[in-house]
């Protein structure tokens, strides 16, 4: 059985130190057991070309500040796999390297995923190059690890503008519920097209999706759903009026993971 693919709404980087969305990741781990490594796309890493980690160590980067020293000194020992970098590579083009590892929107989620850090972690970048109907012929390309025991994932938001953001939490706005639905709607259809032109999706998209980055790594795991697949939703909670937590599980039945019962008070 192919392994599931995941995308997950990663919010704060102090989610890594626990909270209500953690539960979900945590049940999320234990549902997919050990898959031999994970492919992650994450929001926090842009390229000119694709890159791909290739360390047997990648470090664990503090990519952000202003946060509390546990978090700043956080560890996230996951190992590297560079034979699976390799594969990677081989089969989207994209460069190797060891002047990235594992950026927070990786870390503070897989740190609850799984805990002892004992599944291999590759992350793949986006490349800004790329169209968003190009993101998605590249991310499809990686269809075949899922039959090899490998899990692609990718850490963003559907809904991700801290202009607006309320620090103390609050309702959502009303765009930002609007696109979070057009998107879960799109997912459910099967509508590539429609994901890929977001603007189109509910109106005042844009609102929701002010630059691409947190948005594109959901294409890598949109592009993956096969035939006869489910998809399903866990965290399905806009925080702070307009950061979606939504995750995504796509085959092996949808893993269902519950959702929190409400958001936490603010980040």
């Amino acid at each position: 059985m192919a392994v599931p693919a995941v995308f997950f709404g990663h919010g704060s980087p102090m989610n890594a130190l626990g909270g209500p969305y953690s539960v979900a990741w945590r049940d999320l781990g234990e549902a997919v057991g050990r898959p031999r490594g994970v492919v992650m796309v994450s929001a926090h890493w842009e390229t000119d070309g694709a890159a791909v980690t290739a360390q047997t160590r990648p470090p664990t980067i503090h990519d952000f500040g202003g946060f509390p020293e546990a978090l700043a000194t956080y560890d996230y020992p996951a190992p590297g796999d560079p034979a699976l970098a390799r594969r990677v590579a081989a089969l989207t083009g994209a460069e190797p390297v060891e002047t990235w590892g594992l950026d927070h929107g990786t870390w503070s989620v897989l740190t609850h995923v799984w805990p002892g850090a004992d599944v291999p972690v590759v992350q793949l970048s986006l490349d800004r190059r790329l169209s968003p109907a190009e993101h998605l012929t590249l991310a499809a390309k990686l269809n075949p690890l899922r039959d090899e025991g490998v899990m692609i994932a990718g850490s963003g938001d559907f809904v991700h503008n801290l202009r607006t953001w309320k620090r103390a939490g609050g309702e959502a706005y009303p765009w930002a519920t609007s696109f979070n639905a057009a998107v879960k709607a799109a997912l459910t259809a099967g509508d590539l097209d429609g994901l890929a032109d977001w603007v189109g999706l509910a109106e005042d998209a844009q609102l929701s999706v002010p630059t691409p980055e947190h948005y594109l790594p959901l294409l890598y795991v949109a592009a993956q759903r096969r035939p006869g697949e489910e998809v399903a939703f866990f965290n399905d909670v806009i925080e702070g009026g307009s950061i979606s937590m939504t995750g995504v599980t796509i085959g092996s039945d949808a893993l269902r993971p519950p959702s929190p019962a409400r958001p936490s008070a603010g980040w």
